[in-house]
């Protein structure tokens, strides 16, 4: 079982990895402003995220209802270790670049929703408040 648990969870690994260079690819798309390739990588995303998917499954389906941090710490298997730290790490990184591709995207939509505003204002009367503020 351990050795099965080590040989799914190296294989794991590696679609996280490859999760994390699609998602430095599309930060570099976005640093581009590439609309076209953004759209192109989404079938990339979904693929790599249903290996992962059937991966954890496959993964639940060995280790049945204990935790992975029991099975982990409850073995005394060093390269069991080795590799749930790895996937930990690596983990950590495409959550961070993933959330650092969502920041500069809700960025750029902003940016843009302003431009917009400034090149097309609204066209409705301004009226003032209680307060003497500007209703919007």
């Amino acid at each position: 079982m351990i050795n099965e648990l080590i040989e799914l969870m190296i294989r794991q690994e590696q679609d996280l990895k490859k999760l994390l260079e699609l998602f430095e690819i599309q930060h570099e798309m976005i640093l581009n402003k590439d609309l076209f390739g953004l759209e192109g990588i989404a079938d990339s995303f979904n693929e790599c995220g249903k290996k992962i998917a059937k991966e954890e499954l496959e993964r639940r389906n060995i280790i049945g209802e204990n935790n992975i941090l029991e099975v982990v710490n409850g073995s005394n298997n060093d390269k069991l270790k080795e590799v749930y730290g790895s996937i930990r790490d690596t983990l950590r990184n495409v959550l961070t670049q993933k959330e650092t591709n969502e920041l500069l995207l809700k960025q750029h939509i902003l940016f843009n929703t302003k431009m917009l505003n400034i090149m097309n204002p609204s066209r409705t009367a301004k009226t003032y408040t209680s307060y003497g503020n500007l209703s919007r």
